[in-house]
């Protein structure tokens, strides 16, 4: 790209160019093949797709949200357009409506091709205000290239290269690398060692290339929010396909219909996993994730992503935070004197015959009569339509209805011997505890 390097970059870090809004500036396609490489492509075209894109990770996460965000602040304004007068070797140039931040094209690797492009946005307009001023956020330019399959569409991947940017009002990139300039002869020689030159030119480096399988732009289907890496800078890397790519769709183990989403959930199981846990607002900002890819984010990346809200709701949900409950008992079913084995007074723990009763624990999350009965058929495999009343037996064998009130009055931890009896109608029964 036409475009000088910032002075003011360390030594081993990615280059950085500043732009103005709006100035064309060109991108050379050029053919780097070494001889006998690719041999299918001489005498062909191939199609390259241009994108801006954000260079940080929070942003990429929510570049829905940016860029919708942008276009009702900028209506009938694109991100990225091709100054088509000035480029040169560039056909069949296509834009999207729905695609605001690229432009594709086809051209010839053997003639000389420069596509010139001009970027609209600017830095700070995705920078929220803090105190001291505003630090513009930097964007990436990538160059993904295709070469034609057996069915004529150019979806077979060839080439990606991307760099590191930030955009100006007209003129701010000059007085920015001015500014940059300035410093560094101000810094001793030693000092000036651990920074790179600038440039004249910036050189596109290599980089994994866009998740998606490359679309023609008649389709409208808006660009997922990407996950990008470059080969000098690595801000969020996609991973390798032994772990969890945006297009990984697991090892063969089934998501499944438990509550807690697996590594292994392919796409598809992540986002039937979301919409089950009402997350369906952010199906579509997930929808290249694999249950690796979200697991792997932690509760301050949710929170940027999603805000303090869901972020926080979504990190306990894909942790399987369990609700601490308001209320244990435990209880334990009296068996029938024919076959009881071992028998223990309720009151003070003591036992007859030197043997103890297996209790299990009810956890109440709601101080409900209703909850009691639920947890009780779950609890001993007693079907729940079954369950006519639950009551407490009282003062001189008395039963007492257990109502609401009643349970909300139970002290945590305590303990019930339960006994059921047939309903008098003969349909279902009763549960007593005692």
């Amino acid at each position: 790209m036409c475009a000088a390097t910032s002075p003011a970059v360390k030594l081993y870090d990615e280059t950085l160019t500043y732009l103005n809004q709006g100035q064309s500036y060109e991108i050379r396609m050029l053919d780097n093949r070494k001889a006998g490489d690719i041999p299918e492509i001489n005498g062909k075209l191939v199609k390259s797709i241009i994108r801006v894109v954000f260079h940080d990770r929070r942003l990429q996460y929510t570049e829905h949200q940016q860029l919708e965000g942008w276009k009702w602040n900028r209506p009938g304004d694109r991100l990225l357009d091709l100054d088509i007068p000035m480029s040169v070797g560039v056909i069949d140039i296509k834009t999207n409506p729905s695609q605001l931040n690229a432009v594709e094209f086809l051209w010839d690797p053997t003639k000389c091709t420069s596509a010139f492009i001009q970027v609209h946005c600017i830095s700070t307009e995705f920078t929220p205000r803090k105190h001291g001023g505003e630090k513009g956020v930097p964007f990436r330019i990538q160059v993904d290239t295709f070469k034609q399959t057996e069915n004529g569409e150019y979806t077979d991947h060839l080439h990606s290269a991307s760099c590191q940017i930030k955009v100006f009002k007209p003129k701010g990139a000059d007085r920015k690398q001015k500014t940059d300039r300035e410093k560094m002869e101000k810094r001793t020689a030693h000092e000036k060692e651990k920074y790179q030159p600038s440039y004249d030119t910036t050189v596109l480096t290599e980089c994994s290339p866009w998740p998606d399988t490359p679309t023609t732009f008649v389709n409208n289907s808006p660009t997922p929010a990407p996950t990008f890496t470059s080969a000098q800078h690595n801000t969020y890397s996609v991973p390798d396909s032994n772990s969890s790519s945006p297009n990984h769709q697991g090892d063969g183990t089934s998501q499944g219909s438990g509550d807690q989403l697996h590594p292994s959930a392919t796409i598809q199981e992540t986002q039937q996993w979301l919409l089950k846990h009402r997350f369906s607002t952010y199906t579509r900002l997930f929808s290249n994730f694999s249950g690796a890819d979200l697991l792997k984010l932690t509760r301050e990346d949710l929170v940027q992503i999603c805000g303090p809200a869901d972020g926080i709701r979504l990190y306990n949900a894909l942790k399987s935070r369990s609700v601490r409950p308001r209320l244990t008992i435990y209880v334990c079913q009296e068996p029938l004197r024919s076959i009881q084995l071992e028998r223990q007074d309720a009151g003070n723990g003591d036992s007859s015959n030197g043997a103890v009763y297996v209790y299990h624990a009810i956890y109440l999350e709601e101080m409900a009569a209703s909850e009691v009965t639920r947890k009780l058929a779950l609890a001993f495999n007693i079907p729940l339509h079954q369950i006519n009343q639950v009551y407490r037996q009282g003062p001189t064998g008395i039963h007492i209805l257990v109502s609401d009130q009643m349970v909300q009055n139970f002290q945590d931890e305590s303990c019930f011997l339960f006994t059921t009896i047939k309903a008098e109608n003969g349909e279902g029964f009763h549960i007593i505890l005692k």
